[in-house]
């Protein structure tokens, strides 16, 4: 994963994935005498499915297995989607629903006493086994399931590794296929844009999107703002007047608490209060930042954030340049904030981050100015619990990804600017 060198690298281990067992297997578990290496000792529905939509870049919950009790965990884990997604396990190509899924396959091979001394160490050190239980687990269970069901699918795998994780020369080529296939111009990034634009056309908008009243007043500043021929003064004073009514709204989502007042009249008062959590609000440079006046301006003492996130126009991805985010964030409410989504691709960048900070998925708010409808699904779809927040929603993208009918180019409008010709930051492209 470190050769690799690609943000957003998930890492999937068939060990997530063992049956629960009753209370008979558990029994057998316990004197060594259960087969966890056999086939039918795997929840082979739940890994596809599971892989099927870390494919589509769908968040998943994977099961957290303890092998000192041998049982699943209360709490399982959140996986995001990924560029790339690494899937290892011993029996990774004896399912073939599972075969399907794999883009490249890989057999480590590796000697059969290096083995057996990895699962020493392994089953003693971590597990708290005896050598004595290990090594009858090896001989009734280990090395025949070997011979039988893993040993057999090297014929399957597109690339055989000798020596295991010491062959340089074989990770190397490893590493640059990936790479290859990943800088494929208009081939991964431009299909999935292009199967998310056209697989959510006529869908209804999801429940998690916040549209702002489109009053006469609010339709009245997006003419004046889509329009190509206004000032670049009059586009400012009119961006920062729906910024200010789009962080007002927003707020109205957080969660408040009923609280009595007294007034200066001597009655009491029935009202609400958000209490004892803070709000930080992080920004998406560079349009993004532009928002952050008008959340200044109604949330007092409120920390700031920053996240710098470009597109490479060589293989279309958005990347991760540059990250200053408050310490200990992990409690707040966060309002992610930038000028316009269009594909979501910047926002779901961004949204990772955060979630990677462990900040929880349900309290992340995006806010934009304008979204598309393939940007709303695409956030949506990836991390259903976000709030997405927004003033006006187009329904399409031209080939280009460019919102129609749009705003044009938000930052190079606000600051006066001309767009780069090699990079373009997440909203010079109406990302």
């Amino acid at each position: 994963i470190e050769a690799l060198d690609v943000p957003w690298v998930v890492l999937l281990s068939m060990d997530c994935f063992y049956k629960v067992l009753n209370k008979e297997q558990q029994e057998l578990a316990a004197r060594n005498e259960y087969n966890f290496d056999h086939p039918d000792a795997f929840d082979f529905d739940l890994l596809v499915s599971v892989l099927r939509k870390l494919k589509k870049g769908k968040s998943v919950k994977v099961p957290v297995y303890d092998f000192t009790t041998h049982s699943r965990r209360k709490e399982w884990k959140t996986i995001y989607g990924a560029n790339v997604v690494v899937f290892e396990g011993i029996l990774s190509f004896a399912n073939k629903e599972l075969l399907k899924l794999l883009d490249m396959k890989v057999f480590v091979d590796t000697d059969s006493d290096i083995r057996l001394v990895r699962r020493l160490q392994r089953d003693i050190m971590e597990r708290g086994r005896d050598i004595v239980g290990v090594i009858k687990q090896y001989n009734k269970f280990v090395k025949p399931a070997f011979e039988q069901y893993i040993e057999p699918t090297v014929q399957v795998a597109d690339i055989v590794v000798p020596r295991g994780g010491e062959n340089f020369v074989a990770l190397d080529l490893i590493v640059q296929h990936v790479h290859s296939q990943l800088e494929k111009p208009h081939s991964l990034v431009y299909l999935c844009r292009a199967a998310l634009a056209s697989a959510h056309q006529g869908q209804p908008l999801p429940k998690s999107l916040s549209v702002l009243e489109s009053t006469p007043q609010v339709r009245g500043m997006h003419t004046i703002i889509r329009n190509k021929d206004t000032t670049r003064d009059e586009f400012i004073f009119y961006s920062k007047r729906l910024m200010r009514l789009l962080i007002e709204h927003a707020l109205s989502f957080l969660p408040l608490k009923p609280v009595t007042v007294e007034t200066p009249q001597g009655t009491m008062y029935e009202g609400k209060r958000f209490h004892r959590q803070r709000i930080t609000g992080v920004s998406i440079l560079r349009a993004g930042e532009t928002m952050e006046q008008a959340l200044t301006a109604v949330c007092k003492d409120i920390r700031l954030g920053k996240i710098l996130i470009q597109t490479n126009h060589d293989t279309g991805e958005p990347e991760l340049h540059y990250l200053r985010l408050p310490k200990e964030i992990s409690e707040d409410y966060v309002i992610l904030m930038d000028s316009t989504v269009s594909t979501g691709a910047a926002a779901m960048m961004a949204v990772r981050v955060l979630l990677d900070h462990d900040v929880h998925e349900e309290k992340i708010f995006l806010l934009s100015l304008l979204m598309a409808e393939m940007g709303v699904h695409s956030v949506a779809y990836a991390f259903p619990r976000v709030h997405i927040i927004t003033t006006a929603v187009d329904k399409r993208v031209n080939e280009e990804f460019h919102i129609i009918p749009g705003i044009g180019n938000f930052g190079d409008r606000y600051f006066g600017t001309d767009a780069p010709s090699a990079w373009c930051e997440s909203e010079s492209t109406d990302y």
